[in-house]
């Protein structure tokens, strides 16, 4: 059920508050329904959850830049514990392992070269994540690759000003990830 309602959240506001501790507060106020917590660690995890939570936002843990949390099934079984709607990953192991638990899933990929568009499409079937997000977020050309697939795409990633955010949303993303505060209230 997790997964309907972010994305029902997203269809709502689709713009997601990419944050760290010094903005997190911030995200808080604005009116984005989805937080990516991109610096979490096992100190300030829990309540930070709580207190996204109680500001009605769902809040994905990007688990590869985590500190103190194993990048592994444990550490993924310890954001479920704790509260985590979801997580974000580039591994498709931890996508795996987060599916397990209930979690939402957001498979991030860098779409730097041909060869790396490609891998994606082999990587997405051993996964099947919830999302993915194809940085950055600005490469309309493959934006429009994958915007007519099955799993719904989020872009971030170089996203500086409101019309590369409306460019990404024409070129047929879902939503888009941005830790530019500016852009959270369009």
């Amino acid at each position: 059920m997790k997964r309907n309602e972010l994305y029902n959240s997203l269809e709502r506001c689709p713009i997601i508050a990419s944050v760290h501790n010094s903005e997190f507060e911030k995200a808080l106020i604005s009116p984005v329904e989805v937080l990516y917590y991109m610096d979490a660690n096992l100190l300030n995890i829990e309540q930070h959850i709580k207190m996204a939570h109680e500001a009605k936002k769902h809040i994905l843990i990007h688990i590869d830049l985590a500190e103190g949390i194993g990048k592994d099934k444990a550490g993924v079984q310890y954001l479920s514990s704790v509260g985590a709607d979801g997580i974000i990953s580039t591994r498709t192991n931890l996508i795996k392992f987060a599916k397990e638990f209930g979690l939402v899933t957001v498979q991030r990929f860098f779409a730097i070269d041909f060869q790396g568009i490609d891998s994606i499409s082999s990587t997405l079937v051993n996964g099947e994540p919830d999302f993915m997000e194809i940085m950055p977020g600005v490469v309309g050309k493959v934006i429009k690759h994958f915007a007519n697939g099955d799993i719904p795409l989020i872009t971030g990633g170089l996203i500086e000003c409101k019309a590369e955010v409306m460019s990404a949303l024409e070129q047929g993303a879902f939503a888009v990830s941005t830790g530019k505060e500016k852009l959270w209230y369009i």
